[in-house]
C-alpha cells in the first residue's frame, strides 16, 4: 500500500483536506508516530536506529548513516537517505512532499526540513501544498536551519546556523541569514 500511496502523493502538488487520500496518509502517520516514539525512547545503538528508520522510510538505510536521537518525522515514508549521511539531534523532517538527502550530507542539530505548506485561501487552508526538498551531495546544513518546501540545497554547499532557506542554493556556495542569502563561493 505504501509504495502505491507515495506514487499517488508524488503525482500531486496539492491535496485538499476532504480528499479521501488523507485516510491512507493518516494510517501511515499513525504507524510513523509509534515508530518515532520507539526510536526516541531511551538509548539505541546505531544499528537499532537504522533498523527503525528502515521501518519508517520503507527503504534500506546504509551502515554508513548515523542519526542521533531525538529524530522526528510526520509521514516518514517519503524520505530518501543516501550513503555517509550524518543527522544530529533534534532533526524534524516533514516529508509528505518528499525529502531526498544525498550522499555525505551533514545535518546539524535542530534542523527542520519541510516539504509541505498550506494554501493561503481560508477555505482550503487545511489542505497541503507538496514541494520536494532535495539536499545534494556533500552539503552541510548548520544548526537550527529551516529548509522550506521546494528548496534544493546545492552540492558541496554550506548553510549557516539559524538560517531560513526559502530559495534554491547554488552548488559550491555558502548561504546564511533570514531569509538565507548568498555569502560566497567555496
Amino acid at each position: 500500500m505504501c509504495k502505491d500511496l507515495i506514487e499517488k502523493i508524488n503525482e500531486r502538488d496539492l491535496i485538499l483536506y476532504d480528499d479521501p487520500i488523507f485516510s491512507d496518509i493518516n494510517k501511515v502517520l499513525e504507524k510513523t508516530l509509534k515508530l518515532t516514539s520507539k526510536l526516541n525512547l531511551g538509548y539505541k545503538k546505531p544499528e537499532e536506529i537504522r533498523e527503525i528508520l528502515k521501518e519508517i522510510t520503507g527503504r534500506e538505510i546504509s551502515n554508513s548513516v548515523q542519526v542521533l536521537t531525538p529524530f522526528n518525522t510526520d509521514f516518514g515514508a517519503n524520505i530518501k537517505i543516501g550513503e555517509g549521511v550524518f543527522i544530529n539531534k533534534g532533526c524534524m523532517i516533514v516529508d509528505l512532499g518528499g525529502v531526498e538527502i544525498e550522499d555525505n550530507v551533514l545535518i546539524g542539530p535542530s534542523v527542520n526540513l519541510l516539504s509541505v505548506n498550506h494554501p493561503t485561501d481560508i477555505k482550503n487552508r487545511r489542505g497541503v501544498i507538496l514541494k520536494k526538498v532535495r539536499i545534494k551531495k556533500n552539503a552541510w546544513i548548520g544548526a537550527s536551519v529551516t529548509v522550506c518546501p521546494g528548496v534544493t540545497i546545492g552540492e558541496n554547499s554550506i548553510i549557516g546556523a539559524g538560517s531560513v532557506v526559502t530559495k534554491d542554493v547554488k552548488d559550491n556556495s555558502v548561504y546564511a541569514g533570514v531569509p538565507a542569502r548568498f555569502i560566497k563561493n567555496i
